[in-house]
């Protein structure tokens, strides 16, 4: 053995070929990397265990209160690293590793990302899971186990093709199994009178049983439980239909509950599709307010004591069922009256609203609702009518009472999901300052005077050990060499940086970290794509879902116009540009799908063009997830943060984008406000219509044709991209595509145009200039420290939990 290992890593050498020969079975000269990496997350997991133990210990000696945060994602990407760094380990597990000759980044690659989410909402999850971690919160988080998540994305001839996401198909060494936490959940059937009370009887049942992985705070100060469900049909395989040659329907039970935790958001587009959705989040949140409320009752006796001990957290609308589910609990078995157990309902549950959207506000068809859970539709409409009253009371008028039902009468009948969390939650949050002023005017807006004490404003954050310290270590050591290692522990002292923002030295360093993270990017693509980039250009990224609120097609569009003004006019000094684009649409959605195959269009044309060899770079990463985002972030020189404003509740990539000395572009939308105020007018290139002005537009009639023909730029793009010159082999193509804005233009990509045009040429500008890039990007740094979502976490413990 080296006599430069030191003690610990001795210790955790020796652990791990102990592991390897015990647990996975191999002598260390015949292990592959695979044996060597779950080799690796076991020993950790050891150490890990212990503190889980000692957390759960505390937790109960002390008789706190626990949050419970239920969320139908958690995009927690990889936890090899995550854990390592959070335990202090790192170092010590390289060293052990390289008397082997390994390589520990090597064998954090072997790690498949977690398919449980899919973009903003899921990765929010799992910052707030290792928020509450490092500020010591007891917590439990709720979700699916999915075994194929969403989809893996791949590009064929330009087109997204959606293939099932393995990342089980090897085990997870992460996760425990909990066979006695096994719960029954019921579909359809009947309500029926028993004397005093009522009882469910439904038709159908499964069992949903958990799955448990321990989330790691900083430091390992805490290790809470990320609680996933996985079901089980109560009879599996049918051996009389099986022996008599009926093999399929011997499975149909099993397979019926294999569809609950088979893929994140089943197309919803068919009956059948929409069914799926609602039994599925039926299904996870009534495992888990059994699981809390089982707890609860186990080890304080009285559930009408809940909201002194447990706070549960609804993220988004998927989990709003709760409501009716914990109604239903204290009413039916516990047998409280429906007044007593309303209001233990509201002082228990927050609900976290982060769309305005009125489309993506859930609601389901009542016939549906009703036929799956008719005792919940019960429960419903007792809780309506209190609210209806109380509204009438209120001396509001049909309109307003209307709009707060939690049935909407108009046309087809549905369920208001959104309009259940709020009526049953004592808090109601939107996720940004512009988010949660715009909820009180708009989808909420009845409700808000109903309640006006109810809506609060909780900006997201992100968590900076994986979106600085582990993602970006070259730049973290620069930050520490500069200004001490505090903001390690508190990110609120990067702040210190701004006595340094015009240091040229200190821009110099963390030029250099950034050109070395390019240079790695840009291998890794060139790898992933076949297209070489330059590491010297100008790296712009968009990396998000791909919507069109979102406007990947106003920089696709933008993108097309300086193409074409590259070619016309090559005398200019063009600063070179990589046009980074990366993200996955949802299966059903027509139009973001054919956004992808137009954006690898693009890509085909602009990159065989010798015409602007070296100016322009185009690429399309595909089966973008947490891991590629940990690579390309820290590579990122512009940040598209670009939605039609009033449209995006927060978003957390540009917290990502500026932690990492990225400029931001973007509209005055969700965060981008905050970013804005924080890191100053100067450091940031804000452009378009406010979401007053795309209000304003729209209500007064809009004409994006007339917007059009007076931008020379966009109407050439336009044209170019309606008449095929991008796809040859079908020329109408994106015909409707590009006339959807001439017609209507929703999200206002023809109205905000030319401003965002003009402001991609202020950013060459900024360019050109290095000495003031360099200090606008340290400025981006010391000044997004208030992004961090222990503060965040902190806000909702204070405000709405009470922990």
């Amino acid at each position: 053995m080296s006599l430069e290992i030191n003690s610990k890593a001795a210790e955790i050498d020796a652990q791990i070929i102990d592991v390897l020969r015990h647990r996975v079975g191999k002598d260390e000269r015949a292990a592959k990397p695979h044996d060597w990496y779950t080799a690796t997350v076991l020993t950790l997991r050891d150490a890990i265990i212990d503190r889980w133990m000692e957390s759960t210990r505390k937790t109960y000696a002390e008789g706190g209160k626990r949050v419970y945060y239920l969320s139908l994602e958690f995009l927690i990407g990889r936890l090899l690293r995550d854990a390592l760094s959070n335990m202090g380990l790192t170092r010590d597990m390289e060293k052990a590793l390289r008397e082997h000759g390994l390589d520990l980044s090597a064998l954090e690659d072997i790690e498949p990302d977690a398919a449980l989410g899919n973009g903003g909402l899921g990765r929010l999850a799992a910052c707030f899971m290792e928020s509450l971690a490092s500020l010591d919160i007891p917590a439990y988080g709720y979700g699916i186990r999915y075994v194929n998540g969403m989809f893996r994305q791949r590009i064929d001839d330009g087109w997204q093709v959606e293939l099932p996401e393995t990342w089980l198909s090897h085990g997870n060494p992460w996760e425990f199994d909990r066979r006695e936490s096994a719960y029954i959940i019921g579909f359809g059937g009947e309500v029926v009178d028993i004397g005093d009370g009522v009882e469910w009887r439904p038709a159908e049942k499964v069992e949903a049983s958990a799955v448990d992985t321990p989330v790691v705070g900083w430091r390992g100060k805490r290790v809470n439980t990320l609680r996933l469900w996985t079901a089980h049909a109560f009879d599996p395989l049918k051996l009389d239909a099986f022996n008599a040659g009926d093999h399929l329907g011997a499975l149909a039970e099993q397979m019926r509950a294999d569809s609950l935790v088979r893929v994140l958001y089943p197309a919803d587009s068919t009956p059948a599709g929409q069914e799926l959705r609602l039994r599925q989040e039926y299904f996870f949140t009534s495992a888990s307010i059994q699981d809390i409320v089982r707890r609860h009752v186990q080890y304080h006796g009285d559930i009408r004591t809940l909201p002194d001990k447990a706070a549960i957290q609804l993220n988004d609308t998927h989990p709003a069922v709760a409501v009716a589910e914990l109604m239903r609990l204290m009413v039916d078995v516990y047998g409280l009256e429906f007044s007593e157990a309303w209001e233990v309902t509201k002082a228990t549950v927050g609900y976290t609203n982060h769309t305005l959207l009125p489309e993506a506000l859930e609601s389901w068809p009542l016939p549906l609702f009703e036929r799956l859970l008719p005792r919940h539709m019960q429960i419903v409409y007792a809780i309506n009518s209190r609210v209806l009253r109380e509204a009438r009371r209120a001396g509001l008028d049909d309109n307003a009472i209307a709009a707060i039902s939690l049935i909407d009468e108009g046309g087809e009948r549905r369920v208001r999901m959104a309009n259940l969390a709020f009526t049953g939650a004592h808090s109601v949050n939107g996720v940004a300052a512009l988010h949660t002023d715009l909820m009180k005017s708009t989808v909420f807006s009845d409700l808000h005077k109903l309640y006006p004490t109810r809506i609060n404003n909780k900006t997201n954050g992100v968590t900076p050990r994986r979106w600085l310290q582990q993602c970006n270590p070259g730049l973290t050591s620069v930050l520490k060499d500069a200004i001490g290692d505090g903001f390690l522990d508190d990110t609120a002292k990067l702040a210190d940086l701004n006595a340094l923002a015009n240091d040229a030295s200190l821009g110099e360093r963390i030029a250099e970290v950034k050109r070395s993270n390019k240079l790695a990017l840009a291998k890794h693509l060139k790898g992933l794509t076949g297209i070489r980039l330059d590491p010297d250009a100008l790296f712009d990224v968009q990396i998000k879902r791909i919507h069109e609120y979102k406007r990947q097609l106003l920089n696709l569009i933008e993108t097309v116009a300086l193409y074409d003004q590259i070619r016309s006019h090559p005398e200019r000094d063009w600063v070179p540009r990589v046009k980074i684009f990366g993200g996955k649409a949802a299966s059903s959605y027509h139009n973001a799908k054919l956004i992808i195959k137009l954006a690898n269009d693009i890509v085909r044309r602009v990159n065989s063009d010798p015409s602007v060899g070296g100016l322009l770079k185009v690429v399309f990463v595909p089966n973008y997830n947490v891991s590629l985002a940990e690579r390309i972030i820290p590579a990122a020189d512009l940040s598209e943060q670009i939605s039609t404003a009033g449209m995006e509740a927060s978003g957390t990539g540009n917290m990502k984008f500026a932690l990492n000395g990225a400029l931001t572009i973007g509209t005055l939308d969700g965060a981008n406000v905050e970013i804005k105020d924080h890191v100053g007018d100067d450091h940031i290139e804000i452009f378009g219509l406010t979401a007053d002005e795309v209000e304003e537009q729209r209500a007064n009639g809009y004409n994006p044709r007339a917007v059009i023909e007076k931008s020379r730029e966009l109407q050439q793009a336009l044209a170019a991209i309606a008449t095929g010159v991008f796809s040859p082999d079908d020329p109408d193509r994106y015909k409707g595509l590009m006339g959807g804005i001439y017609d209507h233009d929703w999200f206002m990509v023809a109205a905000d145009f030319d401003s965002y045009h003009s402001a991609q040429r202020k950013i060459d500008k900024r360019w050109e200039d290095q000495a003031g890039w360099r200090a606008s990007a340290i400025r981006n740094i010391a000044n997004v420290g208030w992004f961090s979502s222990d503060r965040t976490i902190g806000e909702y413990a204070r405000d709405i939990w009470g922990v």
